[in-house]
């Protein structure tokens, strides 16, 4: 296990470079790239990364020199022998030879695209232009890059005691979270940290305490490199993105209606099983159910990522029930801002109700609240999202509107297609 306070300390980027594998990355994102490479190819998209928490002002904290030579790191990955073969030849979700020969092909040629960056007002404006398949795959590293960034600018400041007591501290903290979890009974939870990761060696390092310390009840990670690495399943199913861009290339507000459910369809063709997992929410869980074709009912659940999470789960029930379908036969996965607290609620609440599982993010992997003076290393809100596609604008108007993204004219032609009424704002944390 790697000393992280003498690896921070000593560091040097060459040997610890932030992103290092072009599988360091969310296993949903292959596993869309594999759709868009079948459906969609040709399509031009452009991706920004967008900084919800603005009193993090990231141009006054990362050094654009050391940001440039990151993202060109990036740039120069390449899939390894040894990542293909893991790729070509493991069983994902109990399918064998999940990734076609054709995308593989295509994977092990692989440069990402360029990137275009500047500073405006205290932010950088970083965004990557080119067809989805190769674009889409900026997201994760691109994130990782930024959020890393700002925590090697803070520990900078630090002596090496200080920053052994920070991680002994950070370690403590994980473990009694851990300690917590142990005691819910039958709890499925998997790493979904990522995006907002404090860093690589953090990850791996909480991806290995859950191992040992949950043991079966820690199901696995959403990172490809680490589930590789440790031995772990990979988790992932699909995420805002496809529905995002489907709607974009609607040419009618017909065409846009069906967008979510085209989004589902070319899916449903492609997997069975437990990666048959929708995600509602995109322009507004309670319209896409009510108008949800009876096909959908046949799926394995809803991963519930915005808005109030309870109130998302009952839905769902519902929904469930109207449709003649058992709600305990059904899987409810939990992802939008957990920590031990609201698992623990979520759990007791829905015990025999529903099967429930838990993708905890930000909270894993990058929760430093309290241990550094003025918040330095608190997480903060960032997203990087596809905002359009062949010109036109994306939107995504969420469960909960302080999410929204997109053209004002365009939000509210959304909300009225889509028949969005009232939402309740939450607040946004990560």
């Amino acid at each position: 296990m790697a000393d992280i306070a003498t690896r921070v300390h000593n560091h040097k980027w060459k040997i610890d470079p932030i992103v290092r594998s072009l599988i360091d990355t969310d296993f949903y994102k292959l596993l869309m790239c594999q759709s868009i490479f079948r459906n969609r190819p040709d399509t031009q998209v452009r991706f920004q990364i967008i900084n919800r928490t603005s009193s993090v002002r990231l141009a006054d904290l990362i050094d654009e020199g050391e940001l440039r030579q990151q993202l060109d790191h990036v740039r120069s990955l390449r899939l390894t022998r040894g990542e293909s073969t893991y790729l070509r030849g493991n069983t994902f979700y109990g399918k064998r030879q999940m990734f076609r020969p054709d995308f593989m092909e295509w994977f092990e040629n692989l440069q990402l695209p360029p990137y275009h960056l500047e500073k405006k007002d205290g932010q950088y404006e970083l965004t990557f232009e080119g067809t989805w398949p190769e674009v889409m795959l900026w997201e994760i590293p691109a994130l990782a890059v930024m959020v890393e960034l700002r925590s090697r600018a803070v520990l900078e400041r630090m002596g090496r005691f200080e920053i052994q007591v920070l991680y002994a501290r950070a370690m403590t903290k994980l473990w009694e979270k851990i300690e917590r979890l142990r005691a819910i009974p039958d709890l499925k939870i998997a790493d979904f940290g990522t995006r907002r990761r404090h860093s690589f060696l953090w990850q791996d390092w909480c991806v290995q305490a859950m191992q040992e310390g949950l043991g079966t009840a820690f199901t696995g990670t959403s990172n490809c490199l680490i589930a590789m690495r440790r031995e772990v399943e990979a988790i992932g199913t699909n995420a805002h993105e496809l529905p995002m861009v489907y709607a974009a290339l609607a040419e009618t507000d017909a065409e846009l209606a069906q967008a979510p459910y085209k989004v589902m369809a070319d899916w449903h063709e492609e997997h069975d099983g437990n990666l048959r997992v929708m995600l509602p929410d995109t322009f507004g869980s309670e319209g896409f159910l009510k108008r949800a074709p009876d096909w959908l009912t046949t799926w394995t659940g809803v991963r519930i990522d915005s808005g109030d999470p309870a109130t998302g789960a009952e839905r769902a029930i519902r929904w469930w029930q109207d449709r003649g379908e058992d709600p305990r036969d059904k899987l409810i996965v939990f992802s939008d801002g957990l920590d031990v607290d609201k698992i623990e609620d979520l759990h007791a609440r829905f015990k025999g109700r529903v099967k429930t599982s838990f993708g905890w993010g930000t909270m894993l992997t990058n929760d430093f609240r309290g241990l550094v003076p003025d918040g330095a290393l608190d997480p903060f809100s960032l997203v990087c999202k596809a905002i359009s596609a062949n010109g036109r604008p994306t939107v995504k108007l969420s469960d909960n509107p302080l999410k929204a993204i997109g053209p004002a004219e365009e939000i509210a032609r959304y909300k009225r297609v889509f028949e969005v009424g009232e939402q309740a704002p939450m607040k946004v944390t990560v």
